[in-house]
């Protein structure tokens, strides 16, 4: 059972973030670049954007006109990709031929100039009847229902096929049409936002962004009443922030295992997931970057050696830890106990501060027993967090002799 949290805590500057909008109609009515840099200023983040919005542009028009300049031009966190808001729920063919290609090649460009940027697809909604124009010819967007599925399934597959992240809001918006059926989404034309929808899409995508828990939001457009904000606010945490992985592009992860000893010989073997990149750290002051996932390594001196194993995508990693011991003996090396992943760190992401609860611990923990390991092995103070550079980081907590290991994304 989980037992008591521990008090430590890192303070100082809030997160900030610079994001470009890419898409249409849906992003420049009711400023949603805007009210996004409200909501999380309100919550203690800071946002600068800009954003190349056209009335109905697609992907395709984006690959040729200013948006693939803004992107080219670089130093953005996050750039948001939103497609014409009917194509995406066509027909497998059509979406295949006329947005998929086009998706992919705004992607690629994200990273080609944006090596650490987060490519994110703005996942809109199904009209308030559905597309009665184009049911016809495909029945399924006949309904609000049948349209809204089919932009979750193209969304969640153009994030998957491009490793990006896709911010939910369309599954906001259902759940509120679920749920709470007397919150107006929609203006008159049935398809674009009212102030009410533009704020769900403003707040899902400052979860998106830097991981806020939405109920912290202060911020409330004059055009809606504070119940209504609480009400969008509430469904988000559900929607999104409770779910944030799902909506994430995969993380890279990594474990490692001691496959044998001979004296000093250790044979070592790792396992990654959702990395192009590995490296390893044998302890001793030597390292090797390498896609074997077997390696052996020859210590010049007996002793106890942490070796870590840094599985790298883009600009993430993930970093698994192994102490061995190396013996004069011939016979076998040691293993220290697997340690598992038992201290839990929230929120995750986190851009100033974050708390500890370790799986077992009923007593208060010291800094001195909590460290931060960065990818290349350094290792920080905890309240240093809101300094670091953004990254994952392995938190490692020593407590009575007994190691607990946890992952934290620094925004």
């Amino acid at each position: 059972m989980m037992m008591a949290l521990s008090a430590l805590m890192a303070t100082g500057v809030s997160g900030q973030a610079d994001v470009l909008f890419v898409g249409n109609s849906y992003i420049y009515t009711n400023n949603l670049p805007q009210m996004t840099a409200d909501v999380a200023s309100s919550a203690g983040y800071r946002m600068t954007w800009e954003s190349n919005a056209p009335g109905g542009c697609t992907f395709s028009q984006h690959c040729t006109n200013q948006s693939m300049t803004m992107i080219r031009n670089g130093g953005w966190d996050f750039v948001v990709l939103q497609e014409q808001s009917q194509y995406p729920s066509f027909p497998q063919w059509q979406v295949e031929a006329e947005v998929f290609p086009y998706a992919a090649r705004l992607v690629d460009s994200v990273y080609a100039a944006n090596p650490c940027a987060e490519p994110m697809f703005y996942m809109t909604w199904g009209r308030r009847d559905g597309d009665a124009s184009n049911a016809a010819v495909f029945p399924v967007l006949g309904t609000y229902e049948g349209m809204d599925s089919m932009l979750y399934e193209r969304y969640m597959q153009m994030a998957a096929d491009n490793d990006a992240s896709v911010c939910p809001v369309g599954r906001v918006w259902r759940y509120l049409r679920t749920n709470h059926p007397s919150i107006e989404l929609y203006q008159s034309d049935g398809s674009h936002p009212s102030v009410a929808g533009t704020y769900a899409a403003a707040c899902s995508f400052a979860v998106m962004f830097f991981g806020l828990d939405p109920r912290t939001v202060h911020y409330c457009p004059t055009a809606i009443s504070q119940q209504v904000a609480d009400t969008i606010r509430q469904a988000v945490y559900t929607v999104v922030y409770s779910q944030l992985p799902q909506w994430r592009r995969p993380v890279p992860q990594a474990t490692v295992a001691l496959q044998g000893v001979g004296g000093r010989e250790a044979v070592l073997t790792a396992h990654i997931a959702n990395a192009d990149g590995l490296v390893w750290h044998f302890g001793d002051g030597d390292s090797m970057t390498t896609h074997d996932s077997v390696v052996t390594h020859t210590y010049a001196d007996t002793g106890s050696y942490t070796v870590s194993v840094v599985a790298t995508r883009h600009c993430m990693s993930d970093t698994a830890l192994l102490t061995i011991h190396i013996q004069d003996s011939m016979s076998v090396g040691i293993v220290a106990a697997t340690q598992g992943m038992t201290a839990v760190v929230y929120p995750n992401p986190a851009s100033d501060r974050v708390e500890v609860v370790v799986d077992g611990c009923d007593v208060t923990l010291q800094d001195n027993e909590v460290t931060l390991l960065s990818s290349d092995g350094r290792s920080y103070a905890l309240q240093r967090f809101a300094d670091l550079p953004s990254g994952l980081y392995t938190v490692r907590v020593v407590h009575r002799g007994h190691q607990h290991l946890g992952k934290v994304i620094k925004r």
